[in-house]
């Protein structure tokens, strides 16, 4: 079974052309909030990022994967975290970086992709995600791949001085 090729875009792993585009996330104020960083990565400690990214999930607990469009173009980044092989459950996260190419089914594609390796090949019970309150599209997007809205932190993050609300999804496998 072909777990990571779609119709539209392809996962794969991260390899060293990358640098500059994952410089550009790592360094775009904008999706900070998002990705919990505050300050600039420079092309050093990407470089660096990219030579280990071969690590074993199971060794690094994470695992990231470049979303590409059938052209091979990266248009994006999704991400494993927190892996948990005890307790078959891992965070998700995903990020579709340029405005142009977002409401073209692209995150969902990749996002159903993702579920479908998690369970394959990583025989995961769950996976789940945290968004903030105010992300409506995130949410929407985990909730049409079937996720379930599970809850809420109040006044969990802290970005620009305010405290916001972070939304809790769930996915549990069915087996």
């Amino acid at each position: 079974m072909v777990t990571l090729k779609g119709i539209q875009i392809y996962l794969r792993a991260l390899e060293p052309e990358d640098l500059e585009f994952i410089y550009k996330v790592e360094n775009d104020e904008r999706v900070w909030e998002v990705s919990a960083t505050q300050t600039p990565y420079s092309r050093f400690l990407i470089k660096q990022y990219l030579e280990n990214a071969h690590l074993d999930i199971y060794e690094a607990k994470q695992l990231r994967l470049a979303i590409c469009t059938n052209k091979d173009e990266i248009i994006g980044l999704i991400d494993l975290y927190d892996f948990n092989p005890t307790h078959r459950r891992s965070g998700v996260g995903i990020l579709i970086l340029d405005t142009e190419d977002r409401g073209k089914g692209y995150g969902k594609e990749a996002l159903n992709l993702l579920i479908k390796y998690g369970k394959t090949h990583l025989h995961l019970h769950q996976l789940y995600a945290s968004i903030s309150e105010d992300n409506k599209i995130s949410q929407e997007l985990f909730l049409k791949t079937g996720f379930k809205f599970v809850g809420q932190r109040k006044d969990w993050t802290l970005v620009n001085g305010e405290f916001k609300n972070e939304n809790l999804y769930q996915l549990i496998y069915v087996h």
